[in-house]
């Protein structure tokens, strides 16, 4: 790290890798596990912040990448994968009738606002405490100098009388709500469903967009977030996992709003992007969804994920210790606190020390999660690796009982 402290910042090129004393550096990586730098092995209960779904170098990925790269990387042209991961997508999730890709979820979603202030002609943003919708779109707990600068209208998440008197008091120059159905990197909070129906009535009220940012919550199930819950979004922005794991981004919706790409139109909009359509992504992200996560195997995953949630927070529970996950299905968060979490502002009083214990506690047990608390499991963890991660939280909860009780 201190050489290469000699060429980037820190050596760190990824913020949110960086923790003290020094950040772990990983060497290898095969199937749930990770070994470090000095061949400690770890079962990775990160996957890659939620985009590792299908764990390291799954065979089926590996070989619809090699089948790509002997056709050639850049082709320069149009390609046969791109227009089949796009009906691959709108197979699947219900609010994508047509969809474009970009190399990222921020990028993704800061077209998915370029568009909805195109078809509006409004300039207002209606975003939420906690969101984060990549580097340049974030909401923490206050403003973020690197944001672009749109016209962001704030409001605290899960709130649907704020929410309601917002959109109507902005409406004639209200040109999309972004929101996440679940808080992703603030928290792992699920949206209520009386919120996010409340954000999809008042926007076809007032003319303007919803965006889902589904980018972490499209794992949840096979047709995402959306399809759990029954609320369909002007437009979707997803990313993470969908690329089988390589840089990927994508946003969809209507037609008639999508149309607005068409390069066939003397008015279209123009979107470039000199990777939008790289053949690795493509295929690998076709042989993920088709192959490895299937609806069945979606299914299964989140059930494994809720089961292990509760059976952590009934251990949390019964050794009295103050912490709690909040989350759905595969991807949850540690908070220090046993308050009720509906927002993050209820997280403010947690105790993050005690989190960071609990992390490098179970770090040591050889359990790797997040050091801000977030858990997200992938295909190949399985009844063994979960009955370890729950030792490890009884190891770390009989070792530290002097400090809850």
């Amino acid at each position: 790290m201190e050489k290469a402290a000699r060429f980037m910042p820190g050596g760190n090129t990824r913020t949110v890798l960086h923790y003290g004393p020094f950040p772990l550096t990983m060497t290898k990586g095969d199937a749930c596990y990770l070994w470090d730098l000095d061949e400690h092995r770890y079962v990775d209960f990160l996957g890659e912040f939620t985009a590792g779904i299908y764990g390291h170098s799954a065979p089926a990925i590996g070989s619809a990448v090699e089948r790509a790269l002997k056709n050639g990387i850049n082709l320069s042209s149009h390609n046969l994968l791109e227009g089949q991961m796009a009906e691959v997508l709108c197979e699947r999730f219900p609010s994508f009738e047509a969809v474009r890709f970009t190399n990222s979820g921020t990028e993704a979603n800061l077209m998915a606002l370029a568009l909805a202030k195109a078809v509006t002609g409004r300039t207002n943003i209606l975003v939420f405490d906690g969101g984060y919708h990549g580097s340049v779109l974030s909401f923490g707990a206050g403003p973020s100098p690197l944001n672009v600068p749109h016209n962001f209208i704030r409001a605290p998440y899960n709130n649907p009388e704020m929410a309601r008197d917002l959109i109507r008091r902005n409406s004639d120059n209200l040109a999309a709500v972004l929101v996440e159905p679940m808080l992703g990197a603030g928290g792992c909070i699920p949206g209520d469903t009386e919120f996010l129906a409340l954000l999809r009535e008042e926007t076809q009220r007032s003319g303007s967009i919803l965006i889902f940012d589904e980018v972490m919550t499209s794992r949840l199930a096979s047709g995402g977030r959306q399809q759990q819950i029954g609320i369909l979004p002007d437009l979707t922005v997803s990313g993470k996992y969908l690329g089988g794991g390589l840089s990927f981004g994508a946003f969809g919706g209507r037609k008639e709003l999508m149309a607005s790409f068409d390069p066939r139109r003397p008015d279209c909009l123009s979107h470039p992007g000199t990777f939008n359509n790289n053949v690795l992504s493509m295929a690998a992200g076709i042989a993920g969804l088709t192959l490895l996560y299937t609806p069945q195997a979606a299914n299964n995953l989140n059930t494994r994920g809720d089961r292990l949630r509760t059976e952590l927070n009934s251990l949390f529970e019964r050794s009295r210790a103050p912490f709690q996950f909040t989350g759905l299905g595969s991807v949850m968060n540690l908070h220090a606190t046993r308050d009720q979490i509906k927002r993050p502002a209820d997280t403010a009083d947690a105790d993050n020390r005690l989190r960071e214990l609990f992390y490098f506690d179970v770090l040591a047990d050889g359990i790797f999660i997040a050091h801000r608390g977030l858990v997200a499991l992938s295909l190949p963890i399985g009844e063994q690796e979960v009955s370890q991660f729950k030792w490890a939280t009884e190891q770390f909860l009989s070792r530290r009982a002097q400090l809850f009780n």
